[in-house]
């Protein structure tokens, strides 16, 4: 029994994967994109979620900052969960649903790239957030599940994953994740995108 539960897993999960590729391809080309372009002009990305997309946005963030595969400069990004004295200040104060909204306002400028993401694409701080990145002047990208929920109309760019599933969804989150890295790796290492210094904030 056991092995079937596992073998089910995977062969899910590979179904899912196969029709993502399939689906979501031109997303991810606009995505990838929208952060070369951001990269190349001195910009950030900021990063945010709840849950398991929390750990995805810290998660990317860290290979922008870091590095994915490739030696190269750091990339400025961010996520938004991780300062907890700070979220949790924000949510006592002001609610929940503003902890992602509140640091954009301090943090972001217009050309920065927000990066929203929720299975459901019905998060309440994730959809404040898209909204608040939009009146600054910012690109917004949403990952979702097939839906999109209501970050459907809130984005620029929308990963929505086709499956109702949250954990196939979330695997295909961090795959996009990880694809984008590497696009947007190749082309600053490669030089066709060159960084320039990177943006002052406005804020």
């Amino acid at each position: 029994m056991t092995i079937d539960i596992l073998r089910s897993n995977m062969e899910r999960c590979l179904e899912v994967h196969t029709r993502f590729v399939e689906v979501c391809l031109p997303a991810l080309t606009a995505a990838a994109d929208a952060l070369i372009a951001a990269y190349r002009a001195g910009h950030k990305a900021l990063f945010f979620g709840n849950g398991g997309s929390a750990a995805d946005a810290q998660h990317l963030a860290a290979e922008f900052l870091g590095r994915y595969l490739r030696q190269r400069a750091p990339l400025a990004a961010l996520a938004l969960h991780t300062n907890s004295s700070a979220l949790t200040a924000i949510a006592n104060d002001y609610g929940y649903e503003h902890v992602f909204s509140r640091q954009l306002e301090a943090l972001a400028a217009p050309g920065d790239v927000a990066v929203g993401i929720s299975t459901s694409g019905n998060s309440p701080n994730v959809i404040e957030a898209l909204e608040c990145a939009r009146r600054l002047g910012l690109v917004t990208i949403a990952l979702t599940g097939s839906s999109g929920g209501r970050l459907r109309s809130l984005a620029d760019i929308l990963i929505a994953v086709p499956s109702e599933e949250t954990p196939r969804i979330q695997e295909c989150h961090i795959l996009a994740g990880h694809a984008l890295c590497d696009a947007v790796e190749q082309a600053l290492t490669l030089g066709d995108f060159p960084v320039v210094a990177r943006a002052t904030s406005a804020r």
